[in-house]
């Protein structure tokens, strides 16, 4: 199952741009024998200022037909890592073939594209930066990919 992050806005060098591509690589690296992967990161950007309709917008253009869309949203369900790395399992177990982890802008996903998800995530209460938000969940779909291995990475 390929698995993709639709996100809006550039993110330029720097070290959450070097902490996402590390845990891309590990998650390729470590999905590759779960039929996990390829990760990859599609970025969009609104640049007639359209707000959160545009981002939308672009938003559903990124992301591959027929994928299921798990949008990341403070109104989402909070899981613990095994709980995450099983219902990833479970959709690639269902035969989906994409998987789009939606992360909207500063000011969230617009309501119309949250309804069109599948799931929502959320990675707690607190509101978080979306550039930080891409830190996390790459970093939590290589631990999932390492639970569904068996791997040491995660310590309950």
């Amino acid at each position: 199952m390929r698995v993709h992050i639709c996100a809006v806005g550039r993110l330029r060098g720097g070290p959450e741009s070097a902490i996402i591509s590390d845990y891309i690589t590990r998650f390729d690296r470590t999905g590759r024998a779960l039929s996990l992967g390829p990760l990859s990161l599609i970025e969009v950007e609104d640049r007639k200022g359209g707000g959160m309709a545009a981002e939308a917008d672009l938003l559903r253009r990124a992301v591959p037909k027929g994928a299921l869309i798990c949008c990341l949203d403070e109104r989402g369900r909070v899981e613990a890592s095994p709980k995450f790395a099983n219902r990833l399992g479970n959709w690639r177990d269902s035969g989906r073939s994409d998987v789009a982890f939606v992360i909207g802008g500063a000011d969230g996903i617009d309501p119309s594209l949250r309804a069109e998800a599948d799931h929502l995530l959320s990675f707690g209460d607190m509101v978080w930066p979306h550039m930080l938000v891409r830190v996390m969940l790459t970093e939590q779909l290589y631990r999932a990919a390492s639970i569904l291995a068996g791997s040491p990475y995660h310590r309950a």
